[in-house]
């Protein structure tokens, strides 16, 4: 059994703990709440830019772009999966890999066991798990993390490489933020872009004659290439977001169980304490009876 002294020192440690996981909390509630400032600061332009794609779509002009031209066999597939720079924010990073792992296999039931699988991790954490994959090439882009501000470079890099054919298709893989207790893993194609993507934007645009100045084709092409780059600054966005309520629950947990180790722990003392003093007692009444 614990003397007081081990239970006093054991509640003094579970109460600090209890303080450290409570302000992690708070630092990262507020992380999460920047990032969410930041996701609803760029909604409105993407849906800006997917309202002039959708426009172009629902009008009878002509036009053709690279960056939507399927390849007629897959042989290289890159695969963009985000995760974090930092631990402590429970099974966020677990669930990434899983779904990471399955896509991988998936890849290849689908295209065949030739083909050549690159992922390309974001995140400290997600490049570590990701290099215990067996068969696939790891491309981690210099000075990208999973709190990077250079979306731009990360953006024309992938399209690039696109485009330059050393990838024919290429695939995103995140945690998309709904709430802080609900984040939900996303799975996509960025590049070629399909006009499915643009689906239900184009079906809110009304059948209107428009005239394109330079012209529709030139329009589509300087647009798709910033629809490109706010798609990956929104994921760049939602992962972090993701990650920070991932780190809120998880310090919320052990904050609970921290407080429920210090009641039980300052139960048991009081215990103790009184069986000593009672015992004292008993040995204070049995001394004056002699």
């Amino acid at each position: 059994m614990a003397t007081l002294r081990e239970l006093k020192g054991r509640i003094g440690s579970v109460a600090s703990s209890e303080k450290i996981t409570g302000a992690m909390k708070m630092i990262s509630s507020a992380k999460m709440h920047k990032a969410e400032g930041a996701l609803r600061q760029l909604r409105p332009y993407r849906d800006q830019v997917e309202t002039i794609i959708g426009n172009l779509l629902a009008s009878d002009a002509a036009f053709d772009s690279p960056l939507m031209t399927p390849r007629d066999t897959i042989g290289r597939v890159a695969v963009v999966v985000w995760g974090s720079d930092d631990g402590l924010c429970g099974a966020y990073n677990i669930n990434i890999f899983k779904q990471l792992v399955a896509r991988i296999n998936g890849y290849r039931e689908e295209f065949g066991d030739d083909v050549r699988v690159t992922v390309i991790p974001v995140g400290a954490k997600m490049a570590k798990a990701a290099a215990k994959i067996k068969g696939v090439d790891i491309q981690r882009p210099q000075g990208v993390d999973s709190k990077t501000t250079e979306v731009r470079d990360f953006t024309w890099m992938l399209r690039d490489g696109f485009l330059s054919g050393e990838f024919d298709r290429v695939d995103v893989l995140y945690m998309s933020y709904k709430s802080v207790s609900r984040q939900r893993l996303e799975s996509a194609e960025l590049l070629p872009v399909t006009s499915g993507a643009f689906a239900a934007v184009e079906g809110e645009v009304s059948a209107k004659p428009y005239i394109f100045e330079p012209s529709a084709d030139a329009i589509f092409n300087k647009v798709l290439p910033m629809y490109l780059l706010a798609v990956v600054q929104d994921i760049f966005t939602e992962n972090r977001a993701s990650e920070q309520a991932a780190r809120v629950m998880a310090m919320q947990s052990a904050n609970d169980n921290a407080k429920k180790l210090h009641e039980q722990l300052q139960l048991e003392f009081n215990k103790l304490r009184q069986q000593a003093i009672t015992t004292e007692l008993l040995d204070i009444l049995g001394g004056q009876v002699k």
